[in-house]
């Protein structure tokens, strides 16, 4: 399966995309959410969606893989924190969203990788964002 990590620059995205290359699957390209820089205090943001310590070094995975890396900056904050996400404007997880039609855009990509904390149950809330047929799914 080809696919797409979200990188968060840590230690668990990474050992999820050794976890994905071990199981076969093609890593076609590399994918970050950062802060934007042109926020005050902007190395560590008050998120309940994102980990960003470490965001400096995903560039440079991507660089020693010889992978396309794509990046967005966060904007917007934690609006909607309840057990279903529903598209809300100035949200954070918007980004998100945002970052993987423009991935699946460039590349094939069948399926999203393991970010850090995908199981996490509030992770995976935040993910149905992206319906099948949306943003994840393989063009035919």
């Amino acid at each position: 399966m080809m696919v797409v990590v979200l990188i968060s620059g840590r230690k668990d995205s990474c050992y999820n995309m050794m976890q994905c290359i071990a199981a076969g699957h093609q890593v076609v390209a590399l994918a970050n959410l950062r802060p934007d820089g042109n926020q005050v205090g902007s190395d560590e943001l008050d998120s309940y969606m994102y980990q960003s310590v470490g965001h400096h070094a995903t560039d440079l995975y991507a660089e020693a893989m010889v992978l396309p890396f794509y990046c967005r900056a966060i904007r917007g904050r934690s609006l909607d924190i309840g057990r279903m996400y529903s598209k809300f404007e100035g949200d954070e997880v918007e980004g998100l969203y945002e970052l993987l039609k423009l991935v699946k855009g460039v590349t094939r990509v069948t399926w999203l990788a393991e970010y850090g904390a995908l199981y996490l149950q509030d992770f995976q809330m935040h993910m149905e964002v992206c319906k099948p047929g949306d943003c994840l799914q393989e063009s035919k």
